[in-house]
This record gives structure tokens, sequence and C-alpha cells, in this order.
């Protein structure tokens, strides 16, 4: 038995299975971590790059693809390190810094994504006070809330749950440092503490999802009253994808703290976890901006050849 003034490293969970298999997963990682360097180092890059597209729309993408980049960052590295040398081992410092890293990021992008369906809620269906609604010191300012917000939240989730005395070893059912998996290590009931903080997070991810909801509702109410059938799928295949995106976040990341213990594995938890954590930052530059028309034509002068004209 171990407090956690004794704990110097943490144990991530293993990938089971032969040395290829552990191959195998290190080259997955691998291969879903470079699309999201490049999809989303692409969007940074093209945004920062071309004028035109130095709008509220557009810089609020470049946010969620800096947030996307620095989250997979976040988390994948080390495992894919820990595949390819055999290893479980995470430092102590390194395994805070993942927990408040990760939820600084992951509170940020949520609260983002709120505010991108403002934007487009606003674009759509009040379009006369679009400018006046989202200026650019506007546009600035909700900007730096969102990632104000994601690092008092991260602040509090960290310094309470290393505030814990942890005495059920140092090994954690995940392959990255999360909050749920640290909480299982406790030995005193002041983790209630945390569980409360976990309640009180995903109370705020629920309305920020129901805020999401309601936009695209009022969204795709507008585009059907719209006499144009290109616009209205152009705004359904632009919003759709959005929404399935976000659900699947939601949903997943929602389960994963909230799920009796009965039904948890490390399988299950595994599954989860990649789905709410690495997939969305590969997902995203597909799903949010490379469909973008506007973006491909700047991807397209900005690289010769990279999108022929359709």
């Amino acid at each position: 038995m171990a407090n956690s003034s004794s704990i110097t490293h943490f144990l991530l969970l293993p990938f089971p299975g032969t040395r290829q298999l552990q191959l195998l997963h290190f080259c997955l990682f691998l291969a879903i971590y470079l699309a999201a360097l490049l999809g989303n180092g692409l969007i940074i890059t093209t945004i920062a790059w071309d004028h035109h597209l130095h709008t509220p729309m557009y810089f609020f993408l470049l946010n969620l693809a800096l947030l996307d980049l620095a989250a997979i960052s976040t988390t994948v590295p080390k495992s894919m390190d820990n595949s390819l040398r055999d290893t479980r081992d995470i430092s102590y410092a390194g395994c805070v810094l993942q927990v408040f890293f990760f939820i600084f990021l992951m509170s940020a992008e949520f609260s983002l994504l709120t505010t991108m369906s403002y934007d487009r809620y606003v674009a759509i269906c009040r379009p006369l006070h679009y400018e006046t609604l989202l200026g650019s010191r506007v546009c600035l300012h909700l900007a730096a809330a969102t990632w104000a917000c994601g690092a008092l939240n991260a602040l509090l989730h960290t310094a309470n749950t290393f505030s814990l005395p942890l005495c059920q070893g140092n090994a954690l059912h995940q392959f990255f440092c999360e909050v749920p998996q640290i909480l299982k290590l406790s030995c005193s009931t002041s983790y209630l503490r945390e569980v409360w903080l976990i309640l009180v997070s995903v109370c705020l991810i629920f309305v920020c999802f129901v805020l999401i909801v309601v936009s695209y509702v009022q969204i795709f109410r507008a585009v059907l009253r719209t006499p144009s059938q290109q616009g209205r799928h152009k705004a359904f295949a632009t919003c759709l994808p959005h929404l399935a995106v976000v659900s699947l976040v939601t949903s997943t990341g929602i389960f994963a703290n909230l799920k009796p213990s009965s039904i948890s594995s490390p399988s299950l938890d595994l599954v989860l976890s990649v789905m709410y954590s690495v997939m969305p930052p590969a997902v995203n530059p597909l799903i949010y901006s490379l469909r973008n028309q506007e973006l491909k034509a700047a991807l397209s002068k900005l690289i010769p050849g990279c999108f022929q004209k359709q």
C-alpha cells in the first residue's frame, strides 16, 4: 500500500497480446496522429495565410484546429512511446500534466464548438446583425473566454484530484492519465469532492450540447424555408456531420465518466476513450473544414494541385 507522497510514477494500461500487436497499436496510433497533424496543420496554415479567410467562422476554425493539435499531442505520443518501448511507465509530473492539459483542451474545445454553432446560427438566421453580434472584438473575447474557462476547469480538477491520498497502488486502467481512473486509487472519502466536480462538468457539457442542438434546429428551420434546394443541401451536408461528431463526443464522454462500475472493463474503457479523445482531432478537419469549398480553394492556391476544381 502506497500513499500519494510516495508515488513517483504511474503504470498505464498495457495493450495486451504479443509484441506484434503492440507494434500494430503503435502503427495505428501513428497513422491517426499524423492524419490529425496534417489536417489541422493545413487548416491553421491556410487560414493564417489567406486574408480572405480572416472572418469569424474561420477564426473559430483556426482555434479548433489548435485545440485539436494540442489535445491529441497530450495523450497519443506517450502511448505510442510506451508501445514501442514495451513499457507502461509515466512519471508523476507527466501524469499531472496530462490530466491538466487534457481537461483544459477538451473543455475549451466543447465551449468553442458551442460558440461555433452560435456563429452559424447568427450567420444564417440573423445575417443582417452578423457584423454587430460577431465583430472582431466580440470574437476575440469569445475565444479568450473558451480558453480561460478550459484552463480554470482543468486547474480545479487537477488540484483536487492530486490532493487526494492515493493508497490503492499506481496502476491506471487507461492508456493515458484520466481523473476517473486516478479516483479509483484513492482511499479517502474526500474523492467525493472530485465526483461532484465531475458531475458539475458533465452538466455543463450537457448544457452546451443542448445549446448546440437548439442552434442547429433553428438553422434547419430557417434553411427549410428557403426555396433553394442547393442551399438546403449545403446546409444539411455541413450541419449534420457537425452534430454527429458533437453527439459522439458527448455521449461517449458522459457514458465513460458516469457508467456504473458493474459494466466497466478495460476494453470498454479503452474503446470509449479512443472515441472521445483520439478520433475527434483526426476527424474534425474533414468534418468542419476540408469539406468547405472556400477553404479548399485557398488550399489549392497555397499548394497548387492540392484540390482539383470541381
